[in-house]
This record gives structure tokens, C-alpha cells and sequence, in this order.
């Protein structure tokens, strides 16, 4: 699991720019960061966009929802299911997949992300 530490705050969208209770998608240099709007509990998180398991960039399309006793947040993959913590960035079932994961604040209706 990576979870970046925020040395630098990139000015990512605005919070219009991403539904609620769902997902969008930024590129920054090489990489695309997904964004979620989990409005539900009124909470933002960041990823990075590609799903590990078959390497395709398609987790901000994916669904957000909660999971276990501690109602920990996730978001599944649409094409194959694999769910993954927006807290850690692991694989919530058997298999030891991780996405990396941002820190994310939001300000006067801009989103911003934390990059290392």
C-alpha cells in the first residue's frame, strides 16, 4: 500500500467538476488520479486511476460505497469487481492488490491534491 504524503498541493478541478457520490478523473504528468465526490458522508478521497488487476485506468468510474463494521470506504473497479479501501489503497477480498492513495482537501470550491 502507498499512501502519498503531501510535500507539494496541486490545484486538481473544481468541486463541480465531480459528480456526487462518484468519481472523475485528472491527469498530472504521467499519472491520472482519480477523484471521488463521496457526498453521502460528505467526504473526498484520491487514487490513482489505474485498477492493478488488469492494468486498466478505469477506477474513477467506479462505483464508491461502504464496506464492514467500520462502514470503511471503497470503490469497486467497473470491469471486474476488485474493491479497494480509499483510506489504504488495499484490496478488500483475498487477493494483496493495492492503489496508491492521495490526500485531499478542499477550498473555496476548488479540489486540491497532495503529491509527494
Amino acid at each position: 500500500m502507498e499512501t502519498v504524503i503531501a510535500t507539494e498541493w496541486i490545484m486538481a478541478c473544481y468541486v463541480d467538476d465531480v459528480p456526487e457520490n462518484g468519481g472523475s478523473c485528472i491527469k498530472h504528468g504521467d499519472e491520472q488520479i482519480a477523484i471521488f465526490n463521496f457526498a453521502r458522508r460528505n467526504e473526498w478521497y484520491a487514487t490513482q486511476n489505474l485498477c492493478p488487476h488488469k492494468q486498466q485506468m478505469a477506477i474513477s468510474r467506479g462505483m464508491i460505497g461502504s464496506t464492514g463494521e467500520n462502514c470503511e470506504p471503497k470503490v469497486a473497479c467497473p470491469f471486474h469487481k476488485k474493491a479497494f479501501s480509499l483510506l489504504t489503497g488495499e484490496c478488500i477480498g483475498e487477493e494483496e492488490l493495492t492503489i496508491k492513495t492521495y490526500p485531499v482537501k478542499i477550498t473555496d470550491g476548488m479540489v486540491f491534491i497532495g503529491i509527494a
